[in-house]
């Protein structure tokens, strides 16, 4: 079968197509012949090696994967032959940038209906992001203020209707560009950071500060003043940690997808048409390795799916 790996971390140029095993599930676990998988900046992070988890070399990146099951291994239950998938995959082993892949069984669930199954690989990680960032590690309750900076990307999309339907009064910062885009998804403020500054924009303190952009790390501990006594900072950038003010209570957490666990919770939500599934591209599985190198190069804007 066809599939884009790396024997060895490095620049976008360790990436190669070619031609290997298909592989065999074991127990508990099932094959998908892959409809798509999703191009995520952790795969860039894993590729060029500053990502600190420990993938077995060679690697095949695009832990987001959707795809029909062809062959089921001893012990799995509750899935057949035939059935259309969506999974998150354990980020160290080989994911979905290839025809085919093994993913355990508790990593997949029936993909939403209201979508084609290859843009069904869009949303797992990012919407699985943003649910356990407000209530897992957040624990937003019907009434909160959220303040979410960097909004106008997937995640912050998927999170600001996640509150709204919780019931939190959401705040969040977009550029022009994006702003029509988080308006659509439901905020109740809307502060263009290109004109206005955060601490002068926010009047009152907040519940919880979910922070999805790439600032610096004095920027982000300047912020956590909006946050009131007993809050609570939660963060998506792995590379720094969050900041929190231990003298007023505010604590901080920063968020590393755990699972799979409430995935099907959210495929229910895309089909009652809660969460709005999010493809901006779609390319071949031959224009991996430059789409690698047009993340290593700057933000890939969106979601981008690749098809075998």
């Amino acid at each position: 079968m066809k599939a884009v790996r790396f024997h060895e971390v490095g620049g976008p140029e360790v990436l190669q197509l070619e031609d290997i095993e298909q592989p065999t599930p074991a127990a508990g676990q099932v094959r998908l012949r892959v409809a798509a998988s999703a191009f995520s900046a952790a795969d860039n992070g894993m590729r060029a090696g500053f990502l600190p988890i420990p993938v077995v070399l060679p690697h095949v990146p695009g832990y987001d994967v959707s795809g029909t099951i062809d062959a089921i291994g001893d012990g799995v239950e509750g899935f057949a032959v035939g059935d259309a998938v969506v999974g998150f995959l354990p980020m160290a082993e080989d994911g979905g940038a290839a025809e085919y892949v093994v993913a355990p069984a508790d990593a997949i669930v029936a993909a939403p209906t209201s979508v084609p199954l290859a843009d069904a690989a869009a949303f797992p990680s990012v919407a699985l992001t943003a649910r356990q960032a407000l209530f897992d590690d957040g624990h937003l309750e019907a009434g909160h203020r959220l303040l979410i900076v960097g909004a106008g990307g997937v995640v912050g999309k998927y999170a600001i209707a996640l509150a709204k339907r919780a019931g939190a009064y959401v705040i969040a910062t977009a550029s022009p560009r994006s702003a029509d885009a988080v308006r659509a998804a439901g905020a109740d403020e809307i502060i263009d950071h290109t004109e206005t500054g955060v601490l002068d924009a926010v009047s009152d303190q907040v519940d919880m500060l979910l922070n999805l952009a790439p600032i610096e790390p004095d920027e982000f501990t300047a912020l956590v003043p909006l946050v009131r006594d007993g809050g609570v900072v939660v963060s998506t950038t792995a590379w720094m940690p969050a900041p929190d003010d231990a003298d007023r209570n505010v604590r901080s957490v920063v968020v590393f997808v755990r699972g799979a666990e409430k995935l099907a919770e959210l495929v229910s939500l895309v089909d009652s048409g809660m969460l709005r599934v999010e493809v901006t591209r779609r390319i071949p599985l031959t224009e991996l390795p430059a789409l690698h190198a047009e993340a290593a190069e700057g933000r890939i804007v969106g979601k981008v799916i690749v098809l075998p």
